[in-house]
């Protein structure tokens, strides 16, 4: 009898719950946007770049799109985001009002009637302002921390040695392809046109005199400049080249090959180095070739009497993951100066 009763009593409740399950059906989950976030780039003290692409609406039109970012993992729409109008495909974001030294999260949203759904984060650090430095013409540099090393933003530009001493201006063709001794140019001669962008291009004898850097500062050797390209590539060389990583955003030459310093500018620059292609001038005749398409910079590194040891970028070898050293160079090349300070 008691069996009997266990038995009224279960298929009594089962009847409710299916009668409640008709009544009350289970909501279908909400179909939310599909989209990805585009990887962050353009990073400042302040600002950087993203954006995102949305391959699916899941039947409801997107009404707004954008990024977001916080401090926090996962950031949302409740926090603070950008609003870059609606629809689907591929859009750009410009984040704004970023604290300097801080690391965010930033992910793409995309908002429709059922919800909103949200792209993979990135993680990032805003750069940290560092001081500025003056040379002996007054010319003010800024400076960028990567890894272990501090250096120079911007390419040398002083007419002068730290001493106060001037360094020899040499224009005609001939007289600075016969030079065993230093001196510096502009690009063409032209300093209005080149010096506040690409700086000037200096031999190597001038690279040897010691005094070419401000006080403080000196000119990288063959093996600092490796520990850079090394910092590089342990820590920006998963997701973007060294070269891009280096380059700036600006000035160089454009190129449709993916992965190099040319394709998509606003991928550069990961790092703040800001390498700009400053072009050379050659030692057998004096020319003055490459400027928008490649960086030269000499090293402090001797090879021989009549060589030293460079590293140089290109804007469109897509081989070239990271600069690459020019291990037999004249002397007498004009090349281009980026100065590390002493530890």
């Amino acid at each position: 009898m008691k069996s009997i009763r266990s038995f009224s009593f279960f298929l009594l409740v089962l009847i409710c719950s299916m009668a409640f399950t008709a009544c009350n059906p289970i909501a279908k989950p909400e179909l939310l946007p599909v989209l990805t976030t585009t990887e962050v780039s353009a990073i400042t003290q302040t600002t950087a770049t993203s954006g995102g692409n949305i391959t699916s609406d899941a039947g409801s039109s997107v009404t707004v799109r954008g990024v977001c970012w916080s401090t926090k993992a996962n950031p949302t729409v409740a926090d603070s985001r950008t609003t870059d109008g609606g629809g689907i495909g591929s859009f750009t974001s410009s984040i704004t009002g970023l604290t300097e030294g801080t690391t965010y999260y930033v992910r793409a949203y995309a908002t429709t009637s059922t919800g909103t759904g949200y792209g993979g984060a990135y993680q990032i650090t805003t750069i940290v302002a560092s001081p500025t430095v003056t040379d002996a013409d007054g010319n003010v540099y800024h400076t960028i921390t990567i890894g272990t090393q501090v250096w120079m933003v911007e390419n040398l530009k002083t007419t002068k040695y730290n001493d106060g001493t001037a360094i020899l201006n040499v224009t005609d063709n001939t007289a600075w392809a016969a030079l065993l001794t230093p001196a510096y140019c502009w690009y063409k001669n032209d300093v209005n046109t080149y010096k506040a962008t690409y700086g000037a291009l200096y031999n190597w004898y001038a690279v040897n005199t010691s005094k070419l850097a401000p006080t403080g500062w000196h000119i990288p050797t063959y093996a600092e400049w490796t520990t850079l390209t090394n910092y590089v590539a342990a820590n920006f060389g998963t997701s973007l080249n060294g070269t891009k990583a280096l380059a700036s955003t600006t000035n160089w030459t454009t190129s449709t090959t993916t992965g190099t310093i040319g394709c998509n500018l606003m991928l550069n620059n990961f790092t703040g180095f800001s390498a700009l292609p400053g072009g050379n001038r050659h030692h057998d005749d004096g020319r003055f070739v490459d400027v928008g398409y490649n960086g030269h910079w000499w090293s402090a590194t001797e090879i021989n009497t009549s060589s030293a040891k460079l590293w140089y970028m290109s804007y469109d070898n897509s081989k070239q993951l990271f600069p690459q050293p020019y291990n037999e160079q004249n002397k007498s090349n004009g090349f281009s100066i980026r100065c590390v300070r002493d530890n």
